[in-house]
């Protein structure tokens, strides 16, 4: 009994370090197969990488420059712009009635500033004021006479106006400018021959500007004030002229009515009559358009 316990004893022994053997080989086997797929997949992706960068290389042979600098931003106008030149110089059709519509717009400031509208509507209208008539002639007929009156003064300048800037630029000879510029030539004449030079000094000192060289030098903005100044002061002396007549029939007819002691009546009522008869037996209104037509001789020379 006491010699089969140590033989039994190393037969355990020997068995457990067997099993201990068989254990750690297997956990080695088992930790060793992860890693070495995991190192297969690595080779795997690097052949992947490396076949692509074959494949680019084959496609595209030459390698791209280096980069190059970016263009500036473009600078180009984005609004609109309309050539009043036209096609081949002509204007066409669309711009004709966009500058038709653009006189008939501004046709009324030109009337009133640039012409001889202003002088004549304010004689006539002094001319109805000082025969004591409110209502008659009515404005709208005042407002025609001195309309045509207008047109009949001016036709000169208004064909030399035609003739020099309009003609030409329709006909494609000239630009929209040029036109323009040649074109008021005739009518800063007829306003230069219009205004004093006491007008022209007046605006000229007002706008703080040198004194012009010679007239023909004056500025257009300067100009157009002087003229109607001018026009006005003329009209208020023919007005003038027109109301002295009239007046001394007032006071003839006041001085009367007080001598008579007729105090209740009104001069008006009774001068009224005496001074319609006047201006017709001297033919007044053919008077009155004769002087405002001889005031503008020679406009279109």
């Amino acid at each position: 009994m006491t010699q089969r316990r140590p033989g039994r004893a190393r037969f355990v022994r020997a068995g457990l370090a067997v099993a201990a053997i068989v254990f750690l080989l297997g956990v080695s086997t088992a930790a060793a197969t992860p890693a070495g797929a995991a190192v297969h997949s690595v080779a795997s992706v690097a052949d992947a990488h490396t076949a692509a960068r074959t494949a680019a290389h084959t496609a595209a042979p030459n390698p791209p420059g280096a980069p190059t600098t970016p263009s500036a931003p473009s600078t180009t106008d984005p609004s609109i712009t309309v050539d009043l030149n036209g096609v081949n110089g002509k204007p066409n059709s669309s711009i004709t009635v966009l500058l038709a519509l653009t006189v008939l717009s501004v046709a009324p400031a030109v009337l009133l500033m640039m012409t001889s509208f202003t002088k004549i509507f304010v004689v006539l209208s002094l001319t109805r004021n000082a025969l004591g008539l409110t209502g008659v002639p009515p404005n709208q007929v005042i407002a025609g006479l001195a309309l045509f009156l207008s047109l009949f003064i001016m036709s000169p300048v208004l064909s030399d106006v035609n003739t020099a800037g309009l003609q030409p630029y329709l006909n494609g000879k000239v630009s929209f400018a040029k036109a323009v510029e040649t074109g008021s030539a005739p009518l800063r004449t007829f306003m230069l021959r219009q205004t004093r030079e006491e007008d022209l000094a007046l605006m000229t000192r007002a706008a703080d500007l040198p004194n012009p060289k010679n007239p023909e030098s004056v500025s257009t903005l300067t100009l157009i004030p002087a003229f109607m100044i001018s026009e006005l002061r003329s009209a208020f002396i023919i007005g003038f002229v027109i109301f002295v007549p009239f007046l001394v029939i007032d006071l003839v007819v006041s001085a009367s009515l007080m001598s008579m002691g007729m105090m209740m009546l009104p001069p008006v009522m009774v001068s009224l009559p005496f001074k319609l008869l006047l201006f017709v037996l001297v033919d007044g209104w053919g008077l009155v358009v004769t002087a405002l037509v001889g005031s503008y001789s020679g406009v279109g020379g």
